[in-house]
């Protein structure tokens, strides 16, 4: 566990420092944010110390250290350039004036190395979510609510995927303190990993988890579209060419029609006199067939002859042959034209017809929700790593410094300041907590060369070995088997 200096103790209780809530923790018991706590008169932070590591024999790819692994470890602490230091369990910078709780250095490929680690106390940050659906989860800018408490909106749609924008100082400090509670609390419980129910005002309701399947309003979705109706004409216009004689794609977005399309010109698919409801774009594209909603492509219909008017009569025939299939292959129909021109449902599709729904769904990948992390590191981080804090920002900027979260990489916004987005799926586990002002607790390392650390005003006084920093608390080695190593030299202008 890590000691924390001590501010003040009183009638045995001892006053914690490590956010503006200051609690008074007795012997045995921890703190508001559960992070700290009183152990025999000294302050330590409950969580373990994480640390990330790679072996050579692994090809490169980091490997876990766990408690129950204990077994098989040889007793070397350090294995040169294979251990990263994260900033999980470290402890915080606050108040401003600190030091970051641990400044480390080592080697990596010969090159003297510093990673400054703290747990940063977030006010201004979020949550970005996409959610790979075609159905309709509400309106733009819909307020989302969790525990009737409004947490962050409905933002623009992607392809493929609706998206949700959570958090934000307005929402942690600007309304009431429940709503501030309990978008604090959504964010740490999202960002960690855990299922979270939330309701959109005049749309659905939502069951979210990083890495899984989006359930809406009751129904797992299992497929992201394999592209809007135009894009799926194009991309199956030569298996249906032959198999049909029309095929319409149902989308909420783009509602494709192969003999008007592009790719069906090019394939001489014959005009077939169909008629579509909705805005014609381009040729075989048509937008606002219908309503947004959960049925058909993201649209509000279960029956597809909702969008066709009458078929021209002058060039449609009967026996003509019409398939409609969404963007997913999940909803399909087989129709034939009878003598009045009007499409009949066909009980059984033709087994090779069947074969091209199937090839759509195929090329549909697994339905996913995805978590980002968002935040900007303002007085207390940059104030912990150095006495300059412009100079930080200015040295992340000129890639001279490695920005990580918790030993994730962090996509770094254009702009002033130093503003980051991290996949929480790369990130070690429960990486998050919170503090009751309240603001969310999350981890952030900076990377650079010891001597780009001494130009830019670092602590150097507070540095120490890695050996030294593994030995001053119980850690944990965590596994990141699909993300760049934070040290290597890729990662900065000078090793590139």
């Amino acid at each position: 566990m890590v000691t924390q200096p001590v501010a003040n103790a009183i009638n045995g209780k001892i006053r914690c420092d490590a956010c503006p809530v200051m609690c008074y923790i007795a012997d045995g018991r921890s703190g508001a944010c559960d992070r700290y706590a009183n152990h025999g008169g000294d302050l330590v932070r409950v969580d373990p110390f994480t640390v990330i590591e790679k072996t050579a024999s692994e090809g490169g790819k980091i490997v876990p250290f766990l408690p129950d692994d204990s077994a098989d470890w040889d007793g070397d602490l350090v294995h040169a350039g294979s251990t990263f230091i994260t900033a999980v369990g470290a402890g915080t910078t606050y108040p401003d004036y600190k030091p970051a709780p641990f400044i480390v250095s080592q080697k990596q490929n010969g090159v003297d190395m510093v990673t400054v680690v703290t747990e940063g106390i977030f006010s201004y940050c979020g949550a970005k979510v996409k959610i790979d659906t075609d159905r309709f989860i509400g309106p733009e800018t819909a307020l989302v609510r969790v525990d009737g408490e409004a947490v962050g909106h409905v933002t623009t749609g992607e392809y493929g995927s609706q998206m949700l924008s959570l958090g934000g100082v307005h929402h942690l400090t600007g309304g009431s303190k429940k709503e501030g509670r309990v978008t604090c609390d959504t964010l740490m419980r999202l960002c960690n990993g855990e299922q979270l129910e939330m309701v959109v005002d005049g749309g659905a309701t939502l069951l979210l988890k990083a890495g899984a399947a989006p359930i809406i309003n009751g129904t797992p979705e299992e497929r992201m579209r394999v592209g809007c109706g135009s894009a799926t004409i194009g991309i199956f216009a030569r298996q249906w060419k032959d198999m049909v004689d029309e095929v319409v794609v149902v989308d909420d977005h783009i509602t494709g029609v192969l003999s008007e399309h592009q790719a069906g010109k090019l394939l001489d698919v014959a005009p077939t006199g169909i008629k579509i409801k909705g805005r014609r774009s381009t040729p075989g594209r048509y937008f606002q067939v219908a309503e947004p909603g959960t049925g058909w492509g993201g649209t509000n219909i279960s029956d597809p002859l909702d969008i066709l008017g009458d078929f021209d009569p002058k060039i449609a025939y009967p026996g003509l042959r019409l398939l409609m299939v969404s963007t997913t292959g999940e909803q399909y129909g087989y129709y034939v034209l009878d003598d009045a021109l009007c499409p009949i449902k066909q009980d059984v599709l033709p087994s090779a017809v069947e074969e091209t729904v199937a090839i759509v769904a195929e090329n549909c990948e697994p339905a996913m929700v995805s978590v980002l992390f968002m935040g900007g590191a303002g007085g207390s981080l940059r104030a912990g790593v150095t006495t300059n804090p412009v100079r930080l920002t200015n040295s992340v900027r000129q890639a001279l410094t490695n920005v990580t979260c918790g030993g994730a990489p962090a996509y770094l916004w254009p702009g002033g300041g130093i503003t980051v987005m991290a996949d929480v799926s790369k990130m070690p586990s429960n990486s998050f907590g919170y503090v009751p002002t309240p603001a969310i607790v999350a981890p952030i390392e900076f990377t650079m060369r010891l001597e780009d650390y001494r130009a830019l005003g670092g602590h150097m006084e507070a540095i120490v070995p890695l050996e030294e920093a593994l030995m001053q608390a119980e850690r944990r080695i965590f596994r990141q088997s699909d993300a760049p190593w934070p040290m290597d030299e890729t990662n900065f202008r000078w090793g590139a």
